[in-house]
């Protein structure tokens, strides 16, 4: 009798559960799911540092559930706005894609911190510079043609692997950047030939590459393309040359910064520390 009360017991729960679920649970899910949502929608696509206007988003209706939480509910939010990343058309806008201020150009100039320099080399003829096929990231060599005077053309110990962070036209443009740098003195939209190379380099090296640059002896290969990780392992194998080179130069630079720091022109830089 009482295994026979447990099953009835059993059975009422199961019963009682079912009607809950049936009754309560499935239209509070059903109704969440039906909730809708104003929301702001691209309608074409919008371009990193572009400022967003009225004729470039719209106010939609969605569906509320799972959106999310800081994707932007009105124009008032947008509107003047700068994009941090390429949108497309058909885009949520999340709070964290915009900015007040319009994003810099030359982003790669504004992760310089102190030891290393960005400078431009002037690509004489189309062949100097890899017939036009440079990319930012790029790790080349830099050949000089009798090499100062002395009657040989070498790849200077210094610059065996350079990185390059910039292929900019005579348009002021960068040819591997979002906008097309066409020739303004071309009815047509061909793109314009690249004019500099900007290359990522220590004091040491830009002081050949401006001899060079000044001679107007100065060809590039290109030695790697590829990840970032890979192109890495390049410039550290040319570092490790360059500290043996220059033993002594990160010691000076560190008893100028010391010197500097104690009479208040300038904070000394936070040291990273190296991982492996």
């Amino acid at each position: 009798m009482s295994f026979l009360k447990n099953r009835t017991v059993l059975g009422v729960i199961c019963i009682v559960l079912s009607l809950i679920i049936c009754f309560v649970v499935t239209p509070l899910f059903n109704s969440s799911l039906s909730q809708k949502e104003s929301i702001i929608r691209v309608t074409r696509d919008i371009k990193k540092g572009e400022q967003i206007t009225r004729d470039t988003v719209q106010v939609v209706e969605v569906g509320s559930y799972n959106l999310p939480k800081d994707v932007v509910k009105s124009t008032e939010h947008v509107l003047g706005k700068y994009t941090t990343t390429d949108l497309l058309s058909g885009d949520y806008i999340l709070k964290g894609k915009l900015t007040d201020e319009p994003v810099a150009g030359n982003e790669y100039l504004y992760s310089l911190n102190g030891e290393k320099q960005a400078i431009s080399v002037t690509i004489k003829s189309f062949s100097n510079g890899l017939s036009g096929k440079l990319m930012s990231g790029d790790i080349v060599s830099v050949i000089a043609p009798d090499y100062r005077k002395q009657g040989t053309t070498v790849i200077p110990a210094e610059l065996q692997y350079v990185e390059v962070i910039a292929v900019t036209a005579n348009t002021g443009y960068d040819t591997d950047d979002g906008k097309q740098a066409a020739d303004p003195m071309k009815n047509d939209k061909e793109k314009a030939l690249p004019s500099t190379v900007t290359l990522l380099a220590t004091p040491e090296q830009s002081k050949i590459l401006a001899e060079l640059d000044a001679e107007g002896k100065l060809h590039l290969s290109l030695v790697y393309r590829g990840t970032k990780e890979n192109a890495a392992k390049f410039i550290q194998c040319q570092d490790e040359v360059l500290r043996k080179l220059y033993p002594n130069v990160g010691e000076k630079n560190e008893a100028v910064n010391m010197e500097g720091a104690a009479q208040g022109k300038y904070d000394m830089p936070e040291k990273e520390i190296s991982k492996p």
